[in-house]
Formats: structure tokens, C-alpha cells, sequence
């Protein structure tokens, strides 16, 4: 129950997610984190089990490291949704499937990339997408208004306004917006609310 978009762009990349983590019926967070980095310019944006999502992150960063320290140069935004997809394939393949959705955008030495990683292991390279339960309002928004060729900063104007499109039709999306934007001088993660971490 939440949703969550990823937008790639002509100067780089947008993730944007609602705050609300739900328990059941009830309202578990107001201030949920959805959005992760995995490096400078790589991050992931979950919807599902958190903590499922939690563990993949964990052991991504980790190996994401080792192996970029290993090899000198850092890992591919594809590479980094094939190792989740990889990970979420294996527990389904042994009964024990993660029950979380991702969305990996970043950049790399071939631009702007954005991939959909799913419970079944599958990966899909989009130019956008959008995942959990309010993810068919936020699509509404993003046929309405993505073409290609967009900057940042108008698609962070728009992965902003899929997800509140959400958040006024799906009672497990809500309690604010987050937006990570990357770009090749660095990635600006803002609250809808002015605030900037």
C-alpha cells in the first residue's frame, strides 16, 4: 500500500513516493522512508514489505561496493536492478518470495536509466513507471503528461503530481510527498512541504 514513481530524464533522474507506511487497516507511519540511495548516483524507491525491502537494500549496498571496489569502477544502474531482481527471484524459487516491488533509477556511462524489478524476479528498463496500490492514479498522470526529452526539473514537477493524484484516490497512499532528484553534479532530496535534506 503506497505509491511510488520513477522518471528517467534528459539530464538525469527522478524518484518520487508518498510518506504513508500502512498495518493492515491502520496507519503504521505518517512518515514512512521509501526512497533509498545505493550510491551517489543510484537509488531505489520500494513499495511493499518493508521490511523484505529493507534486506535486499542492505545486501545490494553491500555487495554493490565490494564489487566496485573489486573491479575499480562502479556498477551499472542495470546491473543493480539485475542483482535485486536476481535476489527476488531466488526467494521465490524457494517458497520464501520478498514481498516488495522496486523501482531502480540512476545514472551511468550510458545516461539516464530506469528499471522496474519485481516479487516474480522480472526487470523491465521503462522510460517511466510507477508501483504499489496507487501506482494506476499516478499512471493516469504520467500517459497524461511524461514525453521524452524532459529535465529534472520538470519531472520532478511531474513525478510529484502522479503522486498526489494518488494520495486523493488511494487510502494507503498519503502524509506527504518525497522527490530524489539525480543528476551528474549529485542527487537533492526534497519534502513537498520546502523542507531539503
Amino acid at each position: 500500500m503506497t505509491t511510488i514513481v520513477a522518471l528517467k530524464c534528459v539530464d538525469g533522474v527522478v524518484l518520487a513516493s508518498d510518506r504513508r507506511a500502512t498495518k493492515g487497516g491502520m496507519i503504521g507511519s505518517k512518515d514512512a522512508k521509501k526512497i533509498y540511495p545505493i550510491d551517489e548516483k543510484k537509488a531505489v524507491a520500494i513499495a511493499g514489505q518493508l521490511s523484505d525491502a529493507n534486506y535486499l537494500i542492505n545486501l545490494i549496498k553491500a555487495e554493490a561496493k565490494l564489487i566496485s571496489f573489486d573491479r575499480g569502477f562502479p556498477l551499472t544502474v542495470k546491473e543493480v536492478a539485475k542483482m535485486l531482481s536476481n535476489l527476488q527471484y531466488s526467494g521465490m524459487r524457494s517458497y520464501a518470495p520478498y514481498i516488495a516491488e522496486m523501482l531502480v533509477a540512476g545514472i551511468d556511462e550510458t545516461g539516464s536509466q530506469v528499471f522496474e524489478a519485481d516479487v516474480s524476479g522480472a526487470v523491465t528498463e521503462e522510460d517511466y513507471a510507477s508501483s504499489g496500490s496507487g501506482s494506476p492514479m499516478a499512471y493516469g498522470v504520467l500517459e497524461a503528461t511524461y514525453h521524452v526529452g524532459i529535465s529534472t526539473k520538470e519531472g520532478a514537477e511531474i513525478a510529484a503530481k502522479a503522486v498526489k493524484s494518488a494520495m486523493e484516490r488511494d487510502p494507503g497512499s498519503g502524509n506527504g510527498i518525497q522527490v530524489l532528484t539525480i543528476t551528474k553534479d549529485g542527487s537533492v532530496l526534497t519534502d513537498i512541504g520546502g523542507v531539503q535534506q
